[in-house]
């Protein structure tokens, strides 16, 4: 190699050190991903590696969990008639989903009864899908099943008299990373929480304990369209400053 080209090399190296070590330009690339990681659920036939998705796992397990006890476990489903029933276990659910946003309610909320008969449309098959996709997952390229082991789970709020919402804390924040690192590979995908209102049928097809409960399906695959301007409400209009009442955050 004669001194230009060595030079040239050089220079190239150091500059990919600078930007590596860049503390901003960490950042930006992170908060890219946050900005831009949206719900795909349409998917060109692009498969993920093997190779790729153990990297985002190896990645995703570095979210935290109560006590740091890790309790998350992920399937990883490849056998296509298995995708195709954890698709379809979720149709009920996603049928009283529909008819309760046709109603003007807010789906499978836990605060007000609802206004339709549950158990007529749950099992009423002639009600479409409002996500056809899960009418046959066998085509989805990726799919993951996310679970968590209760008996290490810190549930906090088991007691209260409401829906428990503080074990999800010891396994959303992988679900999510999962979502970013794909993201950061270039696939994109969907976090549903649907299976669990089957748990106990989704716990006997894959061979789960009684323990380990259903917390998340992952759908990946590469988004036919990648979104890189998503809508959500601002900063002052959910964050307030001392008091629930008090005055917005406005930074």
């Amino acid at each position: 190699m004669d001194l230009a080209n060595f030079l040239m090399a050089l220079f190239e190296q150091i500059d990919r050190h600078a930007r590596c070590r860049s503390w901003k330009d960490e950042q930006m690339e992170l908060y890219d991903a946050m900005r831009t990681t949206f719900a795909a659920r349409d998917f060109t036939d692009d498969e993920m590696s093997d190779e790729t998705l153990y990297r985002v796992l190896d990645n995703a397990r570095f979210a935290p969990s109560g006590g740091n006890r890790q309790g998350g476990r992920v399937i990883v489903v490849k056998d296509p008639d298995t995708k195709t029933a954890l698709g379809r276990l979720c149709l009920p659910q996603l049928r009283v989903y529909g008819e309760q946003r046709r109603g003007g309610e807010n789906p499978w909320q836990s605060v007000q009864p609802t206004d339709i008969d549950v158990e007529k449309v749950w099992n009423d098959e002639s009600i479409p899908a409002v996500i056809p996709m899960f009418e046959d997952l066998s085509q989805t390229p990726t799919v993951l099943v996310i679970a968590v082991d209760l008996s290490v789970v810190a549930s906090m709020d088991k007691d209260l008299d409401r829906v428990g919402i503080i074990s999800g804390g010891s396994i959303y924040p992988m679900a999510w990373n999962i979502l970013l690192g794909a993201r950061n590979e270039g696939f994109g995908g969907t976090l549903t929480t649907l299976l669990a209102a089957q748990e106990s049928k989704v716990q006997e097809l894959l061979g789960l304990e009684p323990d380990v409960a259903v917390a998340a399906l992952l759908t990946i695959g590469k988004p036919k369209k990648q979104l890189t301007k998503l809508s959500r409400k601002k900063v002052e209009e959910f964050t307030t400053v001392d008091r629930a009442d008090g005055p917005a955050f406005t930074g």
